[in-house]
């Protein structure tokens, strides 16, 4: 990685933050926002390389990856960069805080003229944990940044974002993401296609998913389903879902992945056009499945994998909302 130049998309965010430094405007407190695998962590990354640097190339003012904070930086070893950490896995409290922020803030950079606090996770700040950083975040010392990175910064106090510049990580258009895999890990085919479509301008859920054997198991038992779900009875119904719930860790990926194939069905049965579909090397089976389905049918099939995720957040049995809704797929 050479800093801001190596990241994909959000040109915004890293012309802010990259013409902070420059110009010795760098905020005392940032919120980097978006979904896991949005680039929070690289884009903070990339702001520490360029922030602590101390031989960066004079044409493009990008970081030398050579001199010893960039090495540093990158080994997650520079003294002066601290990553809140948590003991509970949806909490991160008040004491933790205290000890890991609080307590230290004060004691002035070890090397060169900043402080870095990074806070992963800062949706899981209890609200006494907000409340306690809250007055650092009025006053903080000259030479500290704090950086928070969450998931959904709605689920913050409004005191705290009013407190620190929000800069939201947009999702990456689906181009932007297969350049990336292409020059980056050299994917290509179908299953590039697919993980591309089913990020949903994530990269790093799309490189995850290329990359993991487990998805590419339970897509093809999927995709088994799907291909012969009008011959299947009840009973063969029941084992599908046994054999699809032991491989697929995170069943809404599953609905996710349905939703897309019909999306794509519906597209073949309106234009009868392959191009621009995501399981474009699944024609044969589109086109089988377009012969025996009417439009109102996928239609209502679409409807009901909403109803089947709506079924699992009201906590509703996992293999009995499944099992309806394979009932209505084999049916429509």
């Amino acid at each position: 990685m050479r800093g801001f130049a190596d990241i994909y998309g959000n040109e915004l965010i890293k012309e802010q933050l990259k013409s902070g430094i420059a110009d010795g405007r760098i905020q005392h407190a940032y919120m980097l926002t978006g979904e896991k695998g949005s680039g929070k962590r690289t884009m903070t990354e990339a702001f520490l390389l360029e922030l602590f640097c101390t031989d960066k190339d004079e044409a493009t003012g990008e970081p030398c990856m050579h001199c010893p904070e960039c090495k540093k930086i990158m080994s997650g070893n520079h003294p002066d960069v601290i990553y809140i950490t948590h003991e509970k896995e949806k909490t991160i409290s008040v004491d933790e805080i205290r000890g890991q922020l609080m307590d230290t803030i004060d004691i002035k950079p070890f090397e060169g003229g900043y402080k870095v606090y990074i806070i992963p996770d800062a949706e899981k700040l209890s609200v006494q944990a907000q409340n306690a950083l809250l007055k650092t975040l009025e006053e903080p010392p000259e030479y500290a940044v704090i950086i928070l990175l969450a998931a959904d910064d709605k689920q913050l106090l409004d005191t705290i974002r009013s407190r620190v510049v929000i800069e939201k990580m947009k999702p990456l258009t689906d181009s932007t993401i297969t350049e990336y895999m292409q020059k980056k890990l050299g994917a290509e085919g179908e299953k590039l296609r697919i993980c591309v479509a089913f990020s949903r301008g994530n990269l790093g859920r799309a490189i995850e998913l290329y990359q993991s054997e487990q998805f590419s198991d339970w897509y093809q038992r999927l995709m088994k389903i799907t291909r012969n779900i009008k011959n299947m009875d009840s009973v063969d119904i029941r084992i599908e879902i046994a054999k699809l719930r032991n491989s697929c860790p995170d069943i809404y990926e599953a609905l996710d992945l349905l939703e897309l194939w019909y999306r794509d069905l519906t597209m073949y049965m309106v234009t009868k056009d392959m191009n621009g579909l995501v399981f474009y090397g699944e024609a044969k089976a589109l086109m089988a499945m377009a012969s025996v389905s009417s439009y109102n049918g996928v239609q209502e099939i679409m409807n009901r994998i909403q109803v089947c995720r709506d079924r699992l957040n009201a906590n509703v049995n996992p293999e009995l909302s499944l099992e309806l809704l394979f009932l209505t797929m084999k049916e429509k």
